[in-house]
């Protein structure tokens, strides 16, 4: 096993920019921004600065309950900021108008697919730019600045475009809390000249921000139980199955308890895992998939743990769990999502240590915010498996653009250290090897950030694997329908 160990000046957690000069922030649009981030829960903003966010970005800087973490490109903050969501429930990350937010959109576009409120803010344009003929710098060349607006709506349950101050409290307000009933992203642009000028519409203290509790429909619910079991008594072999709406409603225990009080084997969406008590499927249950009606699981539960004759629940066996979180982005699979997001749970998940299996392929994307985690003091375990390319392509259909370049991956990480905070890296070829790799990251380096280049056969690759790229090279090869 080769290693690299090395401590440089001691990491901090992730710090904040140089001190700026005081701004008056009370009262203003950039005070009430980042009162309204904290409010909702959110301590860390993911950013990449450009003229058109400089002087709001000084505002979240001046907040003492947000801290600014700068990232090396738009793409990371936001994959960094769905991270972040999945870990504390809502992120947020800030760029500049059009170069930025162009950037930023695709990761935009993962949180919307994962159901992730993610907040995100660009800086736009001087207010009196709007609805004048100037072409500017950061657009595509039109007096028209709506052609970000109109690409972020595919991908926002909400947009704001804020160029004057007499609304800019409603429109903020609506947005977030959009964001977070619908549990989507939203997008929020505040135009350049506008975070540091007082307005009348900016208490001193701003009002505690709410939401509205979300109602049932009392009779839709009880049809729901009444039908569920009306289904189970029919049922010979029942399975429950969690599906990806569990999460928008943080109904994971409850959907746990559910699954230990009636003995039904039962699946999570997606990774499809089965215990021991895994039956032949006569019968299956959706719970929190997309649908029709969406019933109130803690209300369900409530009528059906009678049905079930079970008056104490057992612990919780699933690994759903408060203690420990599996995270990966199968529907919209972007390539390079593994480092932001990554880098973005460890930051909002401080009591924890994340473990991140990273492919080469999906590294080369994004490697850059590997600083950032060192910077920020994070400990995170990343296992790179280098098999030499795109594994998962290989598997749907195999060619020559599969195969990439191979890196010095712990060199690149011990240059990107560059003596400052607290790295180890090594590189490990066999199989005791790896078990002593872990145990230096688990043991002496706990408190560092571990690199470690596990080297794999191309092939080397689950039965799972195969038989999902069989499964997509066959989907994708369909002949087309005669017309």
């Amino acid at each position: 096993m080769e290693a690299a160990n090395h401590v440089g000046s001691g990491a901090h957690p992730c710090p904040a920019p140089e001190p700026v000069q005081p701004i008056a922030s009370i009262g203003t649009l950039g005070r009430h921004l980042a009162r309204r981030l904290v409010e909702i829960g959110v301590r860390d903003v993911f950013s990449v600065p450009g003229d058109f966010n400089l002087a709001l970005l000084d505002h979240l800087i001046a907040e003492p309950e947000l801290n600014l973490v700068g990232c090396c490109n738009e793409l990371n903050a936001g994959y960094a900021a769905d991270g972040y969501a999945r870990a504390k429930g809502v992120g947020a990350c800030v760029v500049t108008f059009t170069v930025g937010g162009l950037s930023v959109i695709n990761a935009i576009a993962g949180a919307y697919s994962d159901n992730l409120p993610v907040i995100c803010i660009v800086g736009g344009p001087n207010s009196n730019d709007y609805g004048t003929n100037r072409i500017l710098h950061h657009t595509i060349g039109l007096p028209d600045f709506t052609q970000e607006l109109r690409c972020f709506q595919t991908v926002t349950c909400a947009q704001a475009v804020v160029n004057n101050l007499d609304d800019a409290h409603e429109q903020i307000d609506t947005a977030i809390s959009t964001a977070l009933k619908e549990s989507k992203p939203v997008y929020i642009s505040i135009s350049c000249n506008l975070p540091g000028i007082p307005h009348s519409t900016f208490a001193r203290e701003p009002v505690p921000f709410s939401l509205a509790p979300n109602a049932s429909n009392q009779l839709g619910l009880e049809a729901a139980v009444e039908a569920t079991v009306e289904f189970l008594h029919k049922a010979v072999k029942p399975v429950l199955v969690g599906g990806p709406k569990l999460r928008v409603a943080k109904a994971q225990k409850a959907f746990v308890e559910l699954a230990d009080a009636s003995g039904h084997a039962y699946s999570y969406y997606v990774l499809c895992v089965l215990p021991e008590r895994d039956l032949l499927v006569k019968c299956l249950i959706w719970v929190g998939t997309y649908g029709l009606v969406y019933i109130c699981l803690a209300y369900c539960l409530h009528f059906l743990f009678p049905f079930f004759g079970i008056e104490r629940l057992s612990s919780c066996r699933c690994f759903i769990s408060i203690a420990f979180r599996y995270e990966f982005q199968m529907r919209y699979g972007s390539i390079g999502w593994s480092v932001g997001a990554t880098l973005g749970y460890a930051q909002a998940a401080k009591d924890k240590r994340v473990i991140a299996c990273i492919g080469d392929g999906s590294f080369q994307v994004t490697a850059q915010d590997i600083s950032t985690m060192i910077r920020c003091g994070q400990r995170t375990i990343i296992f790179l498996i280098n098999n030499g390319g795109y594994t998962v392509e290989v598997e749907i259909h195999d060619g020559p653009y599969n195969v990439i370049k191979n890196w010095d991956y712990t060199g690149l990480v011990d240059a990107i250290h560059n003596g400052e905070g607290k790295c180890w890296t090594a590189k490990v070829r066999k199989e005791d090897e790896l078990t002593e790799a872990i145990a230096t990251a688990t043991g002496a380096q706990k408190d560092s950030l571990c690199f470690i280049e596990v080297f794999v056969h191309k092939g080397d690759t689950s039965k799972e694997v195969l038989e999902w790229g069989s499964r997509v090279a066959a989907a994708n090869g369909r002949p087309p329908n005669p017309q």
